[in-house]
Formats: structure tokens, sequence, C-alpha cells
């Protein structure tokens, strides 16, 4: 099967470090699904208005393809243990294909506004099909490992002037991410100041214990 583009996303995170961890985390991140010129087809989009979730199929593009593992050490466990790759949503796949929800905001010039994703801008998109609550909602079901999951949600200390320079949609987002803590889960380095680039900044910041203070915000230079 010979798979090609539908159309790529665009979004205010253009690097890996600080992206969701799994769509719907960060509801206000908003992102663009910009179609490419075969595919720019009004009638391709009829219909789907009704529908307030859609599926996105994408592409793992920072992913170094080489020999696959059957098993993997997903952050959320430590980095130490290992289990198979079918039963974790990592990125290293043998075929690097990603499976995300996301909110439809709204279609803006044939584009597709959409919320929640956990995507890097420029990655592409091979397909979209609507979410069925009635056939894909089950309350009941299992969610291994992840049912032990942490709440990570971290307090963050932000400098009034950050909102001199950010305007106050990117901050409000900006601080969901944040609040989300960016760092792989096996780090704990108080001392560490992490860089994560969003909307052309640069945001520096540390993390004690439950707080993520914000050390400085400057532009980056194209």
């Amino acid at each position: 099967m010979i798979i090609e583009p539908i159309a790529y996303i665009e979004n205010d995170m253009p690097k890996k470090f600080g992206v969701p961890r799994q769509s719907g985390i960060a509801k206000n991140f908003l992102s663009r699904i910009v179609f490419e010129d075969k595919y720019r087809d009004p009638n391709a989009l009829r219909g789907i208005k009704e529908y307030s979730h859609l599926w996105l199929i994408w592409e793992f593009t920072e992913t170094i393809k080489g020999e696959w593992s059957p098993t993997v050490r997903p952050p959320r466990l430590g980095g130490n243990k290992r289990v198979g790759v079918f039963a974790t949503r990592s990125p290293n796949r043998p075929n690097n294909l990603g499976l995300t929800l996301v909110r439809l905001e709204e279609i803006c010039d044939g584009d597709l506004i959409v919320s929640g994703a956990d995507i890097i801008s420029g990655t592409p998109i091979y397909d979209i099909k609507p979410y069925l609550p009635g056939f894909e909602s089950i309350p009941e079901a299992k969610g291994g490992f992840a049912d032990d999951y942490t709440d990570y949600t971290l307090k963050v200390d932000c400098p009034p002037s950050l909102l001199e320079i950010i305007p106050e949609d990117k901050y409000r987002t900006l601080i969901d991410i944040l609040s989300t803590d960016p760092r792989p889960s096996y780090q704990n380095d108080t001392e560490r100041i992490y860089g994560l680039e969003y909307a052309g900044f640069e945001i520096k910041f540390k993390v004690n214990e439950n707080t993520l203070k914000i050390i400085n915000a400057e532009r980056l230079k194209f």
C-alpha cells in the first residue's frame, strides 16, 4: 500500500519537547489542518460540521526509522520497564503511524481548525475520520498501565512581564501546556533549566516539587 499526505498540521509547537503527551490534555491548544491542493475540495468536507470530534492518522516524523523492537520503555513507567510495543502508544513503531482524537472547532478557508492535538507543527496527516461516540465510547473499557496514571499537573509561576510580550490567547495555552509537566517523567532535577519553543518564543523554566517557574522568555530569531 502506498499512502501520501492529504494535509499538514500547523500550530505553535515546532519541536517535540513540550507537545502534550496525549490528545485532549491541552484542550485550548489550537492547530490548523491545511490540505494539499489535490485534496482541497469542499466536497470532501461535506457533512463534517455535524461531528464534534475527529480522528487524525499521521506520521511520527521525528522518530528515527531503524530495526523495530517488539518492546519499548514507556516514560510513564519510569523509562526502565519494558512492555510490548503494541501495548503502548510509543512513537517507535514498525510503521511510525500516530492516532489522535481532536475537537473540530471550525472550518476556515477550506482548512480545519481543531483543538487538543498532541502533534508538532509540520506533521503530515494521512487520513481524517469522524469520531462516533455511540460506537467508540466504551466507559467500562480497561486502560492497562495507563489506569495507574498519576496527575502530573503543576502550578505555573509566571512573571508578569511575560504578559507584555506574549499575546493573551497564546499565554493561556502556554500555561495549559506547561501545567502538564513537559519534562520526561524520570527527570526530577530541580536545578536543571529546560527550554521549550512555543509560538515563536523560547521559554526557559525550572521545576521544584509541584511548581513550574518560568525564568525567561525570548523571541526567537528566524
